[in-house]
Formats: structure tokens, C-alpha cells, sequence
């Protein structure tokens, strides 16, 4: 029988409370499982913080394998009573923990941190965390196995920072290493090279973990595990309104990811997309039913009445603009600008055109890099180059969105009744999306607008 994939996020694993859920929902499966964890609450964000300052000062080495061992020692302490079990944990505890240190040593050393020791750095949180998980299962009776992705051949493309895993390469040794009888705790955010090199997957990347190891299993589910109620409407932090969104299709819920659901990571659904397994969103604040999530996401693509299913937005885009007659049709010159912005890692989000205005939408901590490698490169056609970075993008995402007349007109409808200005629309780069972008002051009147109009006014329809 399949077994299903379980991702336990950050946000789960803050303290002794939240670990207590963690132990109750696993054993509610009472089955073999594949649980994929993220670092504990706040780790990562303090190792990226020592590789910039263990560069100068030493001491904050030592400040941090201080903090790491006596937190995770104090959670052991509370969560464990076998003293076998406590022992054996503690002492690799501290052998990964000094391993960290030796990195940690190199990089002040050499006051450079390269590559290959920066992702080694950073998946010490999902590596201690897996370790801690393990051994409370363990203490808990329940027969559970720490996976590391290098013992289990989790293999990625080699890329540093940003890798992606390698599904041929990752699929037998997968089905082969993670076929007992028992739960297995894998950590998120990493895998392995062909050189036997650790890989992160980018910030955020343990969803990514759990769905490329889902596909390479052919898992029955991934059942990921928040402490929200699944996808909304809308964030419920700007719409009191917001509503439950019970079922979206891959496409749906790449596309709200893509542009600022934080709920998965983007690179999520990837894996998953010609597959037939299920994503399952659950709140592990609430009372545990595995028959009820609280949001799926499958190769359905069911349309709802009102088309749209969720408004959502980013505020991570910025524009560099450009500018000069017939920009837009010199032939060579995008290719020009964007092969030169890709050998230096910039990705482009998107791209609008017109005759005399190339649009680059970026992330925003791109934008100055962009602006000065473009304008190095001295373009003949380009008068001026341009950067606006006080913009928000909302996008509107739902199945059906191009068959469907009348929706542009509904949207510009909301927000000329609010007096905000669209700086640019793109509908069509997505059959689920439509975004348009306007001043960042201006977002969340435009996000309530939305909803009011396709989801408020028409339930009272």
C-alpha cells in the first residue's frame, strides 16, 4: 500500500505545546509514514544571521552552538524520559552541533563563505530538527527512523542555493530506503548532489522536500500540516470575510503560491503536477480528522460558480522599465537583456512589451543589481532606464478565468469605485490568472475590493 507523505512546517515546531500536537497527529495515522520536517520556529533566519556575522567576530560562533544545544536540550528534557534514549540523543546533538561549529570556524577563517559551505550551514536546522523528532517519536513508543536525504539518495541537480531534485536519480533509491514498516523522519529543505554535495531548495524548500519525495514514491497523499485553515479567499488578515477554499487544481494553487499565498511554497505543486496525488491541507489546531481537510488540491479541474476562487497578492515585484521608440521590436534586444540578467541569477518574473516600453517584473532585491547590468550594457534603442519599486501585484486566480466574459470588466469596475489606478494588467500568461499592478499603498483597498465585488456581492446575489 502507498504511504503518505507528512510535512510538519516551522510554525509547528515553536515548543513544548506544539510538539505535543505534532505527537498526537502522527499517531492518529496509526500506519507507516513519511514525515518530512521543517527547522524548528525561528532557526534558519538565525543561521543565515551567523554567516555574515561569525565573518568578523569568532565569538558568535560559540553564541550559537551555546543557544542551539541548550534549546534543543531543554525540549529533549521536557519531551523524554528514557534515559537510553535521552543519552544517545544528546550525543548527536552535540557531534552534529560541532560539526556546524567546523564549518562555522572555516568560514571566519577565510572570511568568505562559499557556496557549497553555505548550504551545508543552513540545513543544520531541518538536521537538528529531525534528529529532536526522531527521538521523542522514539520515547513515545513509536517506531520511527531519522532519513537523512543523503542516506536515503534524495539527489538534486547540483545547483547551489537553489537546486531542484533529480526525479530519475531519486526514485529507486527513495522506494528502496523508505520502505519499511516504520515512520521515517526525513529533513526538509536539502538534498543530495551527484557528487555527494548538499543541495538547499531553496528558502521555504521542505514543501518541495515532501512533494518531490510524494512523487518519487508514488505516495497515496501528501497531507501537509499548517496552523491555518487552508487556502482562503483572501488573507484573513486584510478580509474578515475570507472564506474557505475546499478544492483547487495544481494549476489554482501554483499560481496563488506564485504570487503570495504563503500557505506552500511555489515551488510546491512542481513535482506533483502529472501525478494523481493528492495535496491535503490541514490545521493541526484544530480537532484531528484525516477524512476532513481543511483544503485539497488534485489534477481536478473543477470551475466554481464564480470562477474565481481566491484574491491574493505580492509585494516582493519591482519594475525596470526600458525605454525607447521601438524597444519592443528591435529584434535580439529582450534576448540580450534577459540572457545576460540569467547569467547573474536574476530571474524575471514576467515581461510586458510595447513599442517603446520593455517591462521586467523582478523581485525586488533584484531591481538594483538589474538596473546597473542593463545599463552596462549599453543598448543602443534604449534611451532611458527606469525603476519603480512601490507596487503590489494582485492576482486573481480560478479555473475557467479565460472562458469566462465580463470578469476584466467586473474588476476594473472595483477598483474604479475605489479610485485606484491600474498601473498594468497581463491576463492570458495563465489560463487560472489574471494580475494587475498598482501602488503599494493602495493594496489593501484593492484586495478588499475584489473580494467585495466577486465574493461578498455575489453570495448575496
Amino acid at each position: 500500500m502507498s504511504k503518505i507523505v507528512v510535512k510538519i512546517g516551522g510554525s509547528n515546531l515553536k515548543d513544548t505545546a506544539s510538539l505535543h500536537k505534532v505527537i498526537h497527529t502522527i499517531k492518529k495515522y496509526n500506519q507507516p509514514l513519511i514525515v518530512v520536517v521543517s527547522a524548528f520556529y525561528g532557526i534558519t533566519d538565525k543561521l543565515v544571521e551567523i554567516l555574515t556575522l561569525v565573518k568578523h567576530d569568532r565569538d558568535e560562533i560559540q553564541e550559537l552552538t551555546n543557544f542551539l544545544l541548550e534549546m534543543k536540550q531543554e525540549v529533549l528534557e521536557k519531551q523524554i524520559d528514557d534515559q537510553q534514549i535521552l543519552k544517545t540523543t544528546y550525543q548527536k546533538l552535540e557531534e552534529r552541533v560541532e560539526e556546524l561549529e567546523r564549518y562555522l570556524l572555516g568560514i571566519h577563517y577565510i572570511g568568505e563563505t562559499p557556496g557549497f559551505v553555505e548550504d551545508v550551514v543552513l540545513s543544520y536546522g531541518e538536521r537538528l530538527s529531525a534528529l529532536v523528532m526522531t527521538a521523542i517519536l522514539q520515547s513515545n513508543n513509536i517506531d520511527a527512523d531519522e532519513a537523512l536525504p543523503e542516506e536515503i539518495g534524495l539527489v538534486t541537480n547540483g545547483q547551489f542555493g537553489r537546486a531542484t531534485v533529480d526525479f530519475e536519480n531519486s526514485r529507486q533509491a527513495l522506494l528502496k530506503n523508505l520502505s519499511g514498516d516504520k515512520i521515517y523522519i526525513v529533513p526538509g529543505f536539502y538534498g543530495i548532489s551527484r557528487e555527494k554535495k548538499v543541495t538547499l531548495l531553496g528558502r521555504g524548500g521542505s514543501d518541495y522536500s515532501a512533494a518531490s519525495i510524494a512523487r518519487c514514491i508514488n505516495a497515496k497523499s501528501l497531507d501537509v500540516w499548517k496552523d491555518v485553515d487552508g487556502f482562503l479567499t483572501a488573507d484573513p488578515g486584510l478580509v474578515k470575510q475570507a472564506q474557505r477554499v475546499k478544492k483547487l487544481s495544481y494549476t489554482e494553487a501554483a499560481e496563488l503560491a506564485y504570487f503570495g499565498a504563503k500557505i506552500l511554497h511555489p515551488l510546491t505543486i512542481s513535482p506533483l503536477m502529472n501525478t494523481n496525488i493528492p495535496v491535503r491541507i490541514f490545521n493541526i489546531n484544530h480537532e484531528i480528522d484525516l477524512d476532513n481537510p481543511f483544503s485539497v488540491i488534485d489534477s481536478s479541474t473543477k470551475v466554481s460558480s464564480q470562477i474565481i476562487k481566491s484574491v491574493t497578492y505580492n509585494d516582493d515585484f519591482a519594475i525596470l522599465k526600458l525605454i525607447g521608440p521601438g524597444v519592443g521590436i528591435r529584434p535580439g534586444l529582450l534576448a540580450d537583456v534577459t540572457t545576460k540578467l540569467g547569467s547573474n541569477n536574476i530571474n524575471i518574473k514576467s515581461v510586458i512589451t510595447s513599442q517603446t516600453s520593455i517591462n521586467l517584473l523582478l523581485a525586488r532585491k533584484d531591481l538594483l543589481k538589474a538596473y546597473n547590468i542593463v545599463q552596462e550594457l549599453d543598448l543602443q534603442l534604449v534611451n532611458e532606464l527606469q525603476t519603480v519599486d512601490d507596487i503590489s501585484v494582485i492576482a486573481l486566480i480560478g479555473e475557467g478565468m479565460m472562458e469566462k466574459c465580463g470578469l476584466a470588466a467586473r474588476m476594473f469596475g472595483a477598483m474604479s469605485r475605489e479610485n485606484i489606478n491600474i498601473l498594468i494588467i497581463s491576463e492570458g500568461a495563465s489560463p487560472v490568472t489574471a494580475y494587475f499592478i498598482i501602488h503599494q499603498d493602495e493594496r489593501d483597498k484593492a484586495v478588499r475590493a475584489i473580494h467585495r465585488e466577486f465574493f461578498e456581492n455575489d453570495a448575496k446575489n
